[in-house]
Order: structure tokens, then sequence, then C-alpha cells
């Protein structure tokens, strides 16, 4: 029963599905993007909060006045601050310093502790994530009410809640008439989820992954072996393990999405479809794309739009952040320069 005066937590979930006219009119598929930025946190993120905070809850893991620990590049850490501030829990976010300024901003802005250590390998004890581990248990021993650690990318209740909640709203929304399903994986929890309620009701619906460069879980699909090849500037997606989110995930395609790809997708969904959105969501819209010539025309595809460009205004749409590492620009701003309106 929806009430009539809803609390911020109870927005999150049920976006449109929206219909991405470049891409599908050129593929001749329908492509779909699952409006995620339009959550009250702004991401995709907010479900995963959503979900770990409610379990923790049902648990008895997490107490009245108790506090949130987590190690995020971001998003999580948003949702966990949105949702822990409106249930009246403390929130501490550890991230690495190379994460986007408006993320920081953002955290900042909705109250809760941020911590920044250096960029580490997953292999090392200094890892964000280990760190925000640690601080999580030392919290636990002194604060009055307890801390828990969200460990999101462990944690079932981060795919649980995208089988209980996305996979079915997409289900749903489309009426069952859905071919395929693809996005990237930060902790996997998302592609996990969508998939288990998906192949509940379709079991051959097919499940593709869009892997940027630098992560593992392409070479894993296609070869059996996680190795990486490259690197990328987008933020939050990409793994180099298979998480606790992706244990028995089938994964029918698997396609490395290079950021000189990307770039231009993203680009296009804003002249296009007047959409600015974050990597994350071009990274995945190429992937629907590459997933459409694969299929051939004629196929319904759902992607994920997971959050806003806005959170990376200044480097994704950033002329001299891209020209630096040779990646394409913005058309609007080589247009504008072209024509000497600025300088």
């Amino acid at each position: 029963m929806t009430r009539a005066n809803p609390a911020i937590v109870d927005l999150i979930g049920s976006t449109p599905l929206i219909r991405l006219h470049g891409p599908s009119e050129r593929t001749g598929c329908e492509i779909l993007g699952k409006a995620e930025f339009l959550n009250p946190g702004g991401s995709v993120k907010d479900r995963t909060a959503l979900g770990i905070i409610r379990e923790a809850e049902r648990s008895g893991a997490l107490k009245p006045g108790g506090v949130i620990v987590e190690g995020t590049a971001g998003n999580t850490g948003i949702g966990l601050a949105l949702v822990g501030g409106a249930l009246g829990y403390g929130v501490v976010i550890v991230m690495p310093t190379t994460q986007s300024a408006e993320k920081k901003q953002a955290l900042m802005a909705l109250g809760c502790e941020v911590i920044e250590v250096d960029p580490a390998p997953f292999s090392s004890e200094n890892h964000f994530v280990h760190t925000s581990r640690r601080l999580a248990q030392k919290l636990n021993e002194t604060e009055p009410y307890g801390a828990i650690w969200a460990n999101q990318f462990d944690n079932p209740a981060n795919k649980g809640v995208h089988a209980a909640t996305t996979g079915v709203e997409i289900w749903d929304q489309t009426e069952g008439k859905i071919d395929a399903f693809i996005c990237a994986a930060g902790t996997g929890g998302t592609i996990a989820g969508v998939s288990e309620a998906l192949r509940a009701r379709k079991d051959d619906i097919i499940i593709g992954l869009a892997d940027p460069a630098g992560a593992s879980l392409y070479s894993y699909y296609t070869t059996g072996t996680l190795a990486s090849e490259g690197s990328s500037i987008t933020e939050g997606i990409g793994v180099g393990r298979i998480t606790g989110q992706l244990d028995n995930l089938k994964v029918d395609h698997a396609f490395r999405i290079l950021d000189e790809d990307f770039l231009p997708v993203l680009f296009d969904l804003v002249t296009e479809e007047g959409l600015s959105l974050g990597g994350s969501a071009g990274v995945n819209v190429t992937g629907a794309i590459e997933l459409a010539k694969t299929l051939g025309p004629g196929k319904t595809i759902v992607t994920m739009l997971c959050d806003s460009g806005s959170r990376y205004a200044g480097r994704l749409y950033n002329p001299d952040y891209l020209q630096a590492r040779g990646l394409p620009t913005p058309p609007w701003r080589s247009i504008s320069r072209a024509s000497g309106l600025i300088g």
C-alpha cells in the first residue's frame, strides 16, 4: 500500500523504462534504459543501500542509533547516507582519493563522515574495502549502539533487493516481452539480482555483461580466467574478482567496452535523448548496442541508466580532461570552440 505522504525511502525504486530512440533505430531493436538516476539519491545504489539496511535491521545486527560503515567508490555511500540519515543511523564512508569531487561533495552534503584512502589493489590490506571492514569492527566496540559493515560486494542483501525489486519491475514494465538484459558489474548485485528475477520468469532470457577496460570479468566469462587489459576512466564499475554477488551467475554474452567507444554513445544520449548520464550508463548502452548487433533486429533489450552525468562533469564532460588522455570530447564543446564563441 502506497502512503499518501511517503518518506524519502519510500521513493526508492519503481523507476521508469525509457526508450532510447537513437540506439533503437540504429540497431532495429527496442533498447530500453531503466532510469535509476531518478532515485532520490540519484543512482541505482539507493536500492542496494535500502536492501542492506533493512536486512541488517531484520537480523538485529543494526540497532537503533547504530552506525553504518562502508567502503565505496561513491554511489553506494550516497545511498547509505540518504537512507541511513532518514532512518536515524550514523554513516561513515571510506573511499579512494581517485573518485570524483562531485561524489565526495554529495556525501558531505548528506551529513556523513568521509574518510579518503590512497588507491591500493584488493590484495592489499590498505584497499578501501578492507579498511572499511576494520573500521566497522573498531566502531562496533566503541559506539554506544554498535556499528555494522555494509559489505556491499559480498552481502547477499545486495543481490536480493535487485531480485525482489529491479528485476520484477523490468518484467512488469515490459509485460514479459523482453529478450535480453545487459549491464556492467561493480559489485555484481544488479546484474545477478535482475538475472535471477528474469530467469525465474523466462528461462531462455539472454544475459549480457558490459565490462570496461581494466576489469577482469570479460576475460572470466569468455575464457574462464580472471585477467585485465587496459584501463578506463569509469568509476564504480569493473571488478577484478568473483564477488559474492556473482557466484553462479551465467552470462551468455560478454563485451569489453573501451572508453573511446562508450564516450561518443554517452554524448549522443545528451544530444539525441536529452539524457546526461554517468560513465556506467555509457558502458551499459554501448553494451546493449553490441548485444543488439549480435542478436539481430527485432529484440527487446533492457539496460541500466545508473546515475546522472552531473557526478562526473569534471571528467566525462570536460574536454580538457578527455583531450589530455586522447579520448573523444563532447561535440557541442568542439562546435563552440570552432565557431570562436569561447576561447
